[in-house]
């Protein structure tokens, strides 16, 4: 089993940024496929980034609104993914959370409003 804490939401003004990180305890080493989802109020939860380990290559992948301006990474212990958040927009306000790429049990995710 895994357990995931999400941490570093806040709030931040248009234009700021913010880095996020998730703490994992488990069977962590077991998944390759790490992703950061959103959700905000009113809307689906969607996969903003994802990083995917093939031995010592990690290779990452983004969603149209967030690429060039998020950049997911994890430590060379997948132990910690990040998410590091950079020219933010009002539109990124959600819940933040990381979970395995398809998802296991979510955890309570992070807050990050951004203010315009």
């Amino acid at each position: 089993q895994v357990q995931l804490v999400e941490s570093g939401g806040g709030l931040v003004q248009a234009g700021g940024s913010l880095r996020l990180s998730c703490a994992a305890s488990g069977s962590f080493f077991s998944i390759n496929s790490m992703g950061w989802y959103r959700q905000a109020p009113g809307k689906q939860r969607e996969l903003v980034a994802r990083i995917t380990s093939s031995g010592q290559t990690n290779y990452a992948d983004y969603a149209d609104s967030v690429r060039g301006r998020f950049f997911i990474s994890r430590d060379s212990a997948k132990i910690t993914v990040y998410l590091q958040m950079n020219s933010l927009k009002p539109e990124d306000s959600a819940v933040y959370y990381c979970n395995a790429v398809p998802p296991l049990d979510w955890g309570q995710g992070t807050q990050v409003t951004v203010s315009s």
